[in-house]
């Protein structure tokens, strides 16, 4: 029977890069960092969750082939590799302003939403971040006609 997430992945081109900015700039932690042989096992975690891992990969192997693997980094440097993060934050506002602060660029200021409020960027790579804020109280949906008059 399945219990629980532990681990999920992002392709990155620079796993040194990458520290910089998941554990530098946005707070997380290193949870592991070893290099097993074949490949540098690279994982980080927010400070309060330790038990489920973001693995920062480079597009390889053992994984992938060469060929694969150039496919992947294009993608990747596109904002197209896949991958991305949403955030939950108690204050999108203030993170916005402490992570532009030290230089995070975001594609999306905090915007008003019916699920909360929430912001975008992409780390160094190109890969979809976001944090959100919840709303207080129950999320209400609107109906699909609502959401597109709202675009």
């Amino acid at each position: 029977m399945l219990k629980r997430i532990t681990h999920t992945f992002i392709h990155v081109l620079d796993q040194d890069e990458a520290l910089d900015f998941y554990v530098g700039k946005l707070g997380m932690v290193v949870h592991t960092d070893a290099d097993i042989g074949v490949m540098r096992w690279l994982t980080v975690t927010l400070p309060d969750e330790p038990d489920l891992q973001l693995a920062l990969m480079l597009p390889g192997p053992p994984a992938f082939d060469d060929t694969t693997a150039g496919q992947i980094r294009e993608l990747v440097s596109k904002g197209a590799g896949g991958g991305g993060v949403i955030f939950e934050t108690d204050d999108c506002i203030g993170t916005y302003e402490r992570l532009c602060a030290v230089g995070v660029e975001f594609t999306q200021e905090p915007t008003e939403r019916f699920y909360g409020t929430d912001c975008a960027l992409r780390d160094p790579f190109g890969n979809p971040i976001r944090f959100t804020q919840p709303p207080e109280g129950p999320i209400v949906v609107p109906s699909p006609e609502e959401l597109r008059a709202q675009a």
